[in-house]
């Protein structure tokens, strides 16, 4: 399987995806410029945290049109897994291939903690390797990270099983203390109506080694691994 990490202007995370897919899981990764227009040959492709081209007018507007968005659009289209980790759910949020908005934090503040999820559904490539309710801790870092969509596109996101992560406490319990951004039904990830692109505001990439404090993230690229 073959992984591609795109970097645009002002990526940050797009070497911690990098990181986990080559050095810990040793898998075949390429790193994919914005600039491009066509795709060789992957099987999953990463949008990586960060602050693409500055977060000018609001995170994820710009990084929506660079040329590479349209191939990856085409590459959703055709089936392929894509994954938008904080700045990159915003892009896909921004460029219309997951529904919604990514607001300012409630609090107004910029947020970097671990915090902990509960999985919302086991069932899809990307959580096969965890279990229905299980809890996991990553790390977030965003000030936009505020999940919001309208009434009828929650009871869509429900009803078609598309909310994939929701932040809760240590044990496992959905509450508003444990909601660190003010994100509707403490939505932390979601999927699109084909089930094949994932977008979420915590970090699996920094949550790959013993050393950094959890290897919860690993489940996710496993997952996809094991849908090869």
């Amino acid at each position: 399987m073959k992984f591609g990490v795109v970097v645009f202007p002002g990526s940050n995370c797009d070497h911690d995806a990098y990181h986990v897919l080559k050095h810990v899981l040793g898998v075949r990764v390429e790193y994919i410029w914005h600039k491009e227009t066509a795709l060789r040959l992957f099987d999953a492709i990463i949008l990586p945290g960060g602050f693409a081209y500055g977060d000018y007018l609001r995170a994820g507007a710009v990084a929506r049109f660079s040329p590479v968005m349209q191939a990856i659009v085409k590459f959703a289209e055709q089936g392929g897994r894509v994954i938008g980790i904080c700045n990159g759910f915003q892009v896909l949020v921004e460029a219309g291939m997951l529904p919604g908005a990514l607001l300012p934090n409630d609090h107004m503040r910029f947020r970097c903690q671990e915090v902990y999820l509960r999985v919302a559904d086991h069932t899809t490539d990307f959580t096969r390797q965890y279990s229905a309710g299980q809890v996991l801790k990553m790390p977030i870092a965003h000030y936009c990270g505020q999940y919001f969509a309208d009434d009828d596109t929650i009871k869509l996101l429900q009803d078609q099983e598309r909310i994939v992560f929701q932040y809760c406490d240590a044990q496992g319990a959905v509450t508003k203390t444990a909601n660190p951004n003010g994100s509707r039904l403490n939505i932390a990830g979601i999927l699109n109506e084909s089930k094949n692109v994932l977008g979420m505001m915590p970090h699996p990439e920094r949550a790959g080694e013993e050393i950094l404090g959890s290897t919860d993230g690993l489940g996710i690229f496993k997952s996809l691994l094991g849908n090869a």
